[in-house]
């Protein structure tokens, strides 16, 4: 992310709306909500980034190929431990995407994980070959359409 979601916020609060849409943050987020379950503010960050990118995507500001390759990894991750990866998930897209920032959010990544925001490794949910096989069907299901 160029800017974290309290900064994207700060910038809205103060009317930098060509800054916040041409921001990645909200195109790096993948709608898990977890973020939203954790705030201890209440702040319903995934509605807030769904809105930026629906606003950039009607101004054309945004990057199709980032967007896209993310929510790739996303589904990914999700099909093989059930649940979303956000360190492998933000390592991957920041070094395909941003290498040259990698530092950058790597100090905001450490800070998540001495906080305990961001594990290092992923976990496998319980249940995961049911997950696998519902995730199958709605695929076969689409195709069919």
């Amino acid at each position: 992310m160029d800017h974290t979601p309290r900064q994207l916020f700060a910038m809205i609060r103060a009317n930098e709306k060509d800054a916040a849409l041409a921001s990645n943050t909200p195109w790096y987020c993948v709608s898990c909500y977890f973020c939203t379950a954790r705030c201890p503010q209440e702040v319903h960050i995934t509605d807030v980034m769904y809105s930026l990118k629906r606003m950039a995507i009607e101004a054309r500001q945004f990057s199709e190929k980032a967007a896209s390759d993310l929510s790739q990894h996303f589904v990914g991750h999700v099909e093989q431990y059930g649940r979303s990866f956000e360190f492998g998930l933000a390592t991957r897209q920041f070094l395909r995407h941003r290498p040259l920032h990698f530092v950058e959010g790597a100090s905001m990544g450490l800070g998540m994980l001495s906080k305990g925001r961001m594990d290092l490794t992923p976990h496998r949910i319980k249940g995961v070959k049911q997950l696998k096989r519902i995730l199958n069907r709605a695929k076969a299901l689409e195709a069919e359409v």
